[in-house]
C-alpha cells in the first residue's frame, strides 16, 4: 500500500488525486493548501486529512510521497521541506521557475535519499512513445527540422481569477513557462539537448505581467533546427501540433496522436493503441482525461520500488527549465534593444 499526500487546492491537485485513485493500492493520506475551503472540499470528496499548516501536513503518517501541485514558484521550497522529512517528491511541471532553486531541490532529495520526479505526462502517451522508438531506432534518419505549435486560448478570467497565473514570482512566466514548457520537454525527450535558442515574447491580449505569446528558434545538439510557437491568445484554441522531419521522411503529431508518417523507404504502423486524449487543453485548463497523469504516478511509484529513475527525474526537469530560462533571457535582450542572446 502506498500513501500519497497532495500539495495544492486547485484544479491540478484534483487531477493528481483522481489519477492516483485510479491506481490499485494507492491511498490518499493528506491534502495541504492555503485555502481552507478548497482543501476541505477535496478532502470531503476524495478522502485524506485536510491541512492548511504545511508543517503539520508533512508530519502526517502514514505518507510515503508528496505530489506537489501548488503555484510553480513554490515547488522547490516545498519539495525540499518534504525531502527533509524523508518523503519522495513528485512535482507538477515546471519543476520550479528558477534553475538555482531547482539545483537546491535536486541536492536536497539526494541528501535525503528520496526520489524526485516531474509530471510531464506527454512522455508516456502511446503515440509519443511510438514516435520516440522510431527516432531512436533511426527510422526517420538524421533529424533535420522541427515545427511545434501551441496555439491555445485562455479567456481573461483564467488569469484574473487566479492570484498566481501570469505572475512572474509564482508562475515564472506566461504561455511559455506554463503551457509551452510541455512542448519544450517533449522536444528534448524526442530529440535530445537544445544547444542554442533565439526568442521573442509579447503580451498581446491578456492583462498580465508575463507574456501570452512566444516565438522561438531552436538549434539542437544533433544539428536539427526547430521553431516553437506558444500562445494563450489564439482564439478559439487549436490542438497542439508537432512535425519532425528527418533525412528519411516526416512524421506529424496532432493532439499527441500520429496523424501522418511519410518515409521514403518504408511504411510505418499508424494504428492507434487507445482512444484519443480527451482533454480540451487548447481552450481549457480542466483535465477530464487523467490517463497520462496516472501513468506518470505509476511510473514514479515503480521508480521508488525498483530504484530505477522515473521517466522524468530532477535533472531532466531542470534541463527543460534551463531552455525556457534561456528563451526568456533572449527575449529580454531583444525587447530591450540589447544584443540578441543566442545560447
Amino acid at each position: 500500500m502506498v500513501h500519497a499526500g497532495f500539495v495544492g487546492g486547485g484544479n491540478i491537485t484534483e487531477t493528481h488525486i483522481r489519477a492516483a485513485l485510479a491506481i490499485p493500492d494507492v491511498r490518499i493520506g493528506a491534502i495541504s493548501g492555503s485555502n481552507q475551503k478548497k482543501v476541505d472540499a477535496l478532502s470531503g470528496k476524495y478522502g485524506g486529512v485536510a491541512y492548511t499548516d504545511f508543517n503539520r501536513f508533512l508530519s502526517h503518517r502514514p505518507m510515503d510521497l508528496v505530489i506537489i501541485g501548488s503555484p510553480s514558484g513554490l515547488h522547490a521550497e516545498q519539495g525540499i521541506r518534504a525531502a527533509q522529512q524523508g518523503l519522495h517528491v513528485l512535482v507538477e511541471k515546471p519543476i520550479d521557475v528558477s534553475t538555482g532553486r531547482t539545483d537546491a531541490l535536486i541536492a536536497a532529495t539526494k541528501r535525503a535519499s528520496v526520489r524526485l520526479g516531474v509530471i510531464v505526462q506527454d512522455r508516456l502517451k502511446p503515440d509519443i512513445l511510438k514516435l520516440k522508438q522510431w527516432i531512436d531506432s533511426g527510422k526517420l534518419g538524421r533529424p533535420i527540422l522541427v515545427e511545434a505549435s501551441v496555439k491555445w486560448y485562455r479567456p481573461p478570467g483564467y488569469y484574473s481569477g487566479s492570484k498566481w497565473r501570469g505572475a512572474l514570482a509564482l508562475d515564472g512566466g506566461g504561455a511559455l513557462m506554463n503551457q509551452g514548457i510541455h512542448t519544450v520537454d517533449l522536444l528534448t525527450y524526442l530529440l535530445g539537448d537544445i544547444a542554442r535558442v533565439q526568442a521573442a515574447t509579447a503580451t498581446s491580449l491578456h492583462n498580465i505581467e508575463s507574456e501570452d505569446t512566444c516565438v522561438a528558434t531552436l538549434e539542437f545538439a544533433n544539428g536539427a533546427l526547430g521553431v516553437l510557437h506558444a500562445t494563450t491568445a489564439a482564439y478559439p484554441g487549436y490542438p497542439r501540433s508537432v512535425e519532425i522531419t528527418g533525412s528519411e521522411g516526416t512524421v506529424r503529431l496532432e493532439q499527441d496522436r500520429i496523424v501522418r508518417a511519410d518515409l521514403r523507404s518504408q511504411a510505418l504502423d499508424l494504428n492507434q493503441s487507445e482512444a484519443v486524449d480527451g482533454n480540451a487543453s487548447a481552450n481549457s485548463p480542466v483535465v477530464s482525461d487523467v490517463r497520462g497523469h496516472q501513468r506518470i504516478i505509476e511510473n514514479f511509484i515503480q521508480s521508488i520500488q525498483t530504484g530505477r529513475a522515473p521517466v522524468c527525474d530532477g535533472e531532466q526537469g531542470r534541463r527543460t527549465l534551463a531552455v525556457v530560462e534561456a528563451m526568456y533571457r533572449c527575449a529580454r535582450a531583444r525587447n530591450n534593444d540589447a544584443a540578441l542572446c543566442i545560447r
